[in-house]
């Protein structure tokens, strides 16, 4: 089997689709899916950053991590 992308065009010679090989689908896929998920981390770090940052202008306490972990174990 070819390595070649293949691309179907319609009547104007316009192109409406690709064919890839298997192969590199998955592993496109699999690039897809760790980046998305690295995404997600880096979203809600900066959100967390966010949220302490707020806090510390308005002069609100937030949870510390020692009780946040003592909660947790209980």
């Amino acid at each position: 089997m070819s390595n070649a992308i293949k691309y179907m065009v319609d009547e104007n010679g316009q192109k409406t689709s690709v064919l890839i090989p298997l192969k590199t689908w998955e592993k496109m896929n699999f690039e897809y899916t760790r980046l998305e998920n690295k995404l997600n981390v880096l979203l809600g770090l900066k959100s967390a950053f966010d949220e302490v940052e707020a806090a510390n202008k308005s002069g609100r306490k937030l949870q510390t991590l020692k009780d946040f972990l003592r909660e947790s174990n209980s």
